[in-house]
């Protein structure tokens, strides 16, 4: 009789992600393709810059879009797939959305606006009602219950958009730019208010954004588009680290570059090189922050084995600091503070010296 051991095991299948999704929209002058699979429970982000088709994947995961191609599966259950002529429409996805502009009701109170997808579901006025209350008091609504969406503020508006799109037990939450129309100090609370449930969805939810900060906050994974294609996907600690295309970089504050890589340096197509701490071999991307530039009237007599001659094109506050705009062998931004501009009486045309310190740069496989 012989004995399994722990080595015999038959290891356990992966679970089947609760959205599983390959999108394809063809349009007249644009196409989108893009796959996307989520774990219950999961916040991904899309960005991407404008035209990228951010919104367009959107509608199609909402149904408001029919897709040309590929599928739409939430939980196992086959939602779309135009080869075998499936779709469900719209109203029958158990996918609830936050759009832009909220579109709330205007002639209903908060509470009629949170019990109007549990009454559409077939619920009783009072169960809705009940329903909606029960939101509006874990959004922190419970006092604005009666008023009509001319008499809230833009974060109440944004929470009660939200708890109208949760209050129907959605399987999928589509969040589109949730945050856009709020001033930049109640974006600050909302935000911090948008994580904490975003944290308690157990369903998958799909955040569009243009602001790098709400993707990084709000997200487990982010993924970037561009032009219809997934360009870069994974953590937002990882992405920020690694940018691979030159929307990325700007997105996240790098100066970003692709080269070849020998040892520790790594050899753009114009022939420029760049030094850095890394040693590799092959096609690499170097990248480093715009506060690692400075720059000198002279050429500097330093340790800094980056140096390029440059000239300025453009001066812009950016916080409190001020960001150059630089042309040259090596276009990038430099951020100085005005202390430092006045200093060396920058100007646009004004020809400078820039320098980055190996060790400032970052360099990882292209």
């Amino acid at each position: 009789m012989s004995t399994a051991t722990a080595s015999d095991a038959v290891p356990a299948p992966e679970a089947a992600p609760a959205l599983d999704a390959r999108l394809r929209v063809d349009r007249a002058a644009f196409t989108l393709d893009l796959a996307l699979t989520a774990a219950p429970g999961e916040v991904i982000a899309l960005l991407g810059p404008n035209g990228a088709g951010k919104s367009t994947a959107l509608r199609a995961l909402a149904g408001l879009l029919p897709l040309t191609g590929g599928h739409l599966r939430l939980d196992g259950r086959l939602l779309e797939d135009p080869g075998q002529r499936v779709h469900t429409p719209a109203e029958e996805r158990p996918v609830g959305v936050v759009f832009q502009d909220y579109l709330l009701f205007p002639h209903l109170s908060a509470l009629d606006n949170v019990a109007f997808g549990p009454r559409c579901q077939g619920r009783p006025k009072r169960a809705a009602r009940a329903e909606a209350a029960a939101w509006l008091e874990r959004m922190g609504l419970a006092d604005h219950a009666s008023a009509r969406p001319g008499g809230l503020s833009g974060g109440q508006a944004q929470r009660v958009a939200l708890a109208r799109a949760l209050a129907v037990r959605p399987r999928l939450l589509l969040l589109d730019e949730p945050l856009a129309a709020l001033d930049a100090r109640t974006r600050l609370d909302v935000r911090a208010q948008l994580r904490r449930h975003l944290a308690e969805f157990e369903a998958v939810a799909v955040l569009v954004t243009h602001d790098p900060l709400d993707a990084m906050v709000l997200a487990d994974r982010l993924v970037v588009i561009e032009d219809g294609r997934e360009v870069q996907s994974g953590g937002p600690a990882e992405v920020a680290r690694r940018p691979r295309t030159d929307y990325i970089a700007r997105l996240v504050g790098l100066n970003l570059y692709q080269g070849t890589a020998e040892g520790h340096q790594v050899t753009l197509a114009s022939g420029t090189v760049l030094a850095t701490t890394e040693e590799l071999t092959g096609p690499a991307f170097v990248a480093f922050p715009p506060s690692a530039v400075t720059l000198h009237r002279e050429r500097p007599q330093s340790s800094a084995r980056n140096v390029w001659e440059v000239e300025v094109t453009g001066l812009d506050l950016h916080g409190d600091q001020v960001r150059a705009d630089l042309a040259g062998d090596l276009p990038m931004a430099a951020d100085l503070t005005p202390a430092t501009v006045a200093e060396l009486g920058l100007a646009p045309g004004s020809a400078v010296w820039a320098s980055v310190k190996a060790a400032q740069t970052h360099a990882y496989p292209a």
